[in-house]
């Protein structure tokens, strides 16, 4: 059965309102992984003209937010965390390599934290990975991918820290 982005987003709102935290975001990355396999909500939501990122639907009552997000070519970010919030990575196509990290030493003002990396693993099509308040990662990506993150806010209007590696 093929997913909509209306039927998907509907559910999302209803699994977080009925448990909004880490147990309420893990069953929307299990719903995650269900729409990641199926090739027409993937074509529907991350066609060609999708670029780095953009909001697909933004939950007008818990605030959470669906990304599409298609990276042409090689990208890495530096270790980072969603502040206040958290974000469900999910892998459509492509491969990212993901690295988890610890926290040495925190942010303060402009000064950058410290952290040190803890794990590295990958997401592939149809895999969706829960970060949690706090949860330190950095995803590399060595050719183009797609995915579709959930954040528990729009990130874009969230000022983050700064981390870098000891």
């Amino acid at each position: 059965m093929a997913h909509t982005l209306q039927q998907f987003a509907r559910q999302c709102h209803d699994l977080l309102k009925a448990q909004p935290g880490p147990a309420g975001r893990q069953k929307v990355a299990d719903l995650l992984k269900e729409v990641l396999v199926d090739k027409q909500f993937v074509e529907a939501n991350l066609g060609p003209n999708v670029g780095e990122r953009e909001v697909i639907y933004e939950d007008p009552e818990l605030g959470f937010c669906i990304v599409a997000h298609n990276y042409q070519g090689a990208k890495s970010s530096t270790p980072h965390d969603h502040a206040h919030s958290w974000a469900i990575y999910g892998q459509a196509r492509g491969e990212t390599e993901m690295r988890d990290y610890a926290l040495i030493e925190a942010a303060a003002g402009d000064k950058p934290g410290k952290v040190r990396q803890t794990k590295t693993y990958k997401l592939t099509p149809g895999v969706a990975h829960v970060y949690n308040e706090g949860d330190l990662h950095a995803p590399e990506r060595v050719a183009s991918t797609s995915l579709i993150r959930i954040e528990g806010t729009n990130m874009s209007k969230v000022k983050r820290a700064a981390y870098e590696v000891v």
